[in-house]
C-alpha cells in the first residue's frame, strides 16, 4: 500500500477538491481501502450478532440474571444510535478519515476491555465504549466509500458494503457458536483485537483524506440528539416489553418535547447535525422513508420467523438456522448485482421491484401450510432475500449521490440512523404483537412485515418522478 503522491496544488488524489473532476482513489489503493472498510464494518456488525448468541453463557459465568444480561446488547446498540449523527456531523468538520480511524481504535481497545471484564457492570461499560467506537466506523463509512469510488462506480462500492453487512449478520451466530465450542466467552471479543489492529494499520496507509470545514461544532445539538433518540429507544423498547404505560408515556413525551426544540434549533443551522437540509431534497427524504420501512419489515420477519419455525412447525434450532440461511445468503449474491445496475438504472425502479418481491415472499411465508417441507420454506426465504438485496444497494447509493459531497457525512449518518430506527421499531412491534396475540403473533407479525415492505415499495417508486441531484 502506498500513500497517494502529492500534486502541484498541494492536494492528493484522495484530497482533491470536491469540484474537481478526478474523484475516487487510483487502483490498487482503492482495493486496499475497501479491504479496510470491509474489515472494520465486519467487526462492528459481527459484534452485535455474536453477543446475542452468547448472552446465556455470559449471564451464567458472571452470575447475572437473564434480564440484566440484556444490557450487554442494549448498551452497545444505545451507544451507536445516540452518537451516529453527532459523529457524522463532526466528520463533515474534521474529516471522515479522522473519525473513522478514531472509532476503529476505540472499538479495538474496548474489545480488549470486554475480554478482560469480570463483572456484568464492567462488561456493559466496555460495551458502551465499544458502541461509540462502532458509531465512529458506521457514521462516516459510506461517506468514505463515496471518496474511494468515482461517481460512475459508486454503486459498486455501496454494494460491497451491503454484502459485508449481510455476510457478517449471517455468519454471526455461527462464529459465536464455533468460538464458544472451543473457548470461553471473552474470546468472542478478544478475536477483534488482531483484526482491528490490522485494519488500523491499513487504514492509516490507504484511507483517503478529505478537507473539512471550520464551522464550530454544535455540542448542544449533540446532547439534545442523544436525549431524543435515547428516550425514544427506551419508550419503544418499554412498550414492546410491557413496561408500565406511565413510564413509557413519560419517555415518549420527553422525546417529543426535546425533539421539538431540537428540530427548531436545526432549522437555524447552516450545516445541521440532524440533516434537515438533506431531508428537504425529495429523493433523499423518500430514500430515508424507504429504508426505515424496509428494515422494519426485515426485523419483524427475522424476530418472528424462529418462533414460527420452532413453536408452530416443530423445527429444531439447527433446522431453523439452516432454513433461514437462504435469506442473507441470497443478499450476498443480489447486492453486488444490484449495485452495478444502480449505476445505470433508477433506484426507484430497482427498489420498487425488489421490495415488491420481498412483500410477496413475506406473504407466502405467512400463508405456509401446516406441514411445509424444507424446499417450500427455503425458496420463500430466498425470494425475500433477493428482494431485499435488490433494494438495498441502489437505495443507499441514491441517498449518498443526492446529497452534496460536502454533506456526505450527514448523509452517511442518516443512512445508519434509518437502518437502526427501522430495526428498533421492528423488534418492538414483534414484542407488542406477541403480547397482544400470543397464539397467532408470528403470523400477524409476518403480515405486518409484508405491509411495511409494500409501503416501502410504493415510496421507492415515488422516486422515479424525482431527479437525483448530481454530486456537487
Amino acid at each position: 500500500m502506498h500513500a497517494p503522491s502529492p500534486r502541484t496544488d498541494g492536494s492528493t488524489p484522495s484530497t482533491s477538491r470536491f469540484e474537481g473532476k478526478e474523484l475516487g482513489l487510483p487502483v490498487p489503493q482503492r482495493y486496499w481501502a475497501m479491504l479496510v472498510i470491509a474489515l472494520s464494518l465486519t467487526l462492528a456488525v459481527l459484534d452485535s450478532a455474536i453477543a446475542n448468541v452468547a448472552l446465556p453463557t455470559i449471564a451464567r459465568n458472571l452470575n447475572a440474571s437473564a434480564a440484566a444480561s440484556i444490557w450487554v446488547v442494549n448498551a452497545y446498540q444505545l451507544a451507536i444510535t445516540i452518537s451516529l449523527l453527532p459523529l457524522a456531523s463532526l466528520g463533515d468538520r474534521v474529516g471522515y478519515r479522522r473519525i473513522y480511524l478514531s472509532g476503529l481504535i476505540l472499538f479495538t481497545v474496548a474489545s480488549f476491555g470486554c475480554a478482560l471484564s469480570n463483572s456484568l457492570a464492567t462488561l456493559a461499560f466496555a460495551r458502551v465504549i465499544q458502541g461509540f467506537g462502532a458509531a465512529g466506523i458506521m457514521s462516516v463509512n459510506t461517506a468514505i466509500v463515496r471518496m474511494i469510488y468515482p461517481p460512475a462506480q459508486l454503486g459498486r462500492g455501496v454494494s460491497i458494503n451491503a454484502m459485508v453487512v449481510a455476510v457478517s449478520s449471517a455468519v454471526g451466530p455461527t462464529v459465536a457458536s464455533g468460538v464458544l465450542a472451543i473457548a470461553s466467552w471473552p474470546w468472542l471479543f478478544a478475536i477483534n483485537v488482531p483484526i482491528g489492529i490490522a485494519a488500523i494499520v491499513g487504514g492509516f496507509k490507504a484511507l483517503p483524506m478529505n478537507p473539512g470545514h471550520e464551522s464550530p461544532y454544535d455540542y448542544l445539538s449533540a446532547v439534545m440528539n442523544a436525549f431524543v433518540f435515547g428516550l425514544l429507544i427506551f419508550a419503544v423498547d418499554g412498550l414492546g416489553h410491557g413496561e408500565r404505560f406511565g413510564y413509557v408515556t413519560l419517555e415518549a413525551l420527553g422525546a417529543l418535547v426535546i425533539g421539538y426544540f431540537f428540530v427548531r434549533r436545526q432549522l437555524t443551522r447552516p450545516a445541521p447535525l440532524l440533516p434537515i437540509d438533506l431531508l428537504r431534497i425529495p429523493v433523499f427524504a423518500l430514500s430515508i422513508g424507504t429504508s426505515v420501512c424496509s428494515f422494519c419489515a426485515q426485523m419483524l420477519a427475522f424476530v418472528s420467523l424462529p418462533f414460527l419455525l420452532q413453536e408452530t412447525l416443530g423445527m429444531s434450532q439447527v433446522e431453523t438456522g439452516l432454513l433461514m440461511t437462504p435469506w442473507p445468503a441470497i443478499i450476498i449474491i443480489a447486492a453486488p448485482i444490484a449495485g452495478v445496475l444502480s449505476d445505470r438504472i433508477s433506484a426507484g425502479w430497482l427498489g420498487g421491484v425488489g421490495l415488491a418481491a420481498m412483500t410477496v415472499g413475506l406473504l407466502l411465508l405467512a400463508t405456509l401450510g401446516p406441514h411445509p417441507d424444507a424446499l417450500q420454506i427455503s425458496w420463500r426465504m430466498a425470494l425475500c432475500g433477493a428482494g431485499f438485496g435488490i433494494f438495498q444497494s441502489p437505495n443507499n447509493r441514491t441517498m449518498l449521490s443526492s446529497a452534496p459531497r460536502e454533506r456526505s457525512g450527514g448523509a452517511s449518518g442518516m443512512l445508519g440512523t434509518a437502518r437502526l430506527t427501522g430495526q428498533t421499531l421492528g423488534a418492538a412491534l414483534v414484542a407488542l404483537i406477541f403480547g397482544v396475540a400470543p397464539q397467532s403473533g408470528t403470523i400477524i407479525a409476518l403480515y405486518v412485515a409484508a405491509g411495511f415492505s409494500a409501503v416501502a415499495a410504493v415510496v421507492s417508486t415515488m422516486r422515479v418522478v424525482q431527479k437525483v441531484a448530481q454530486p456537487a
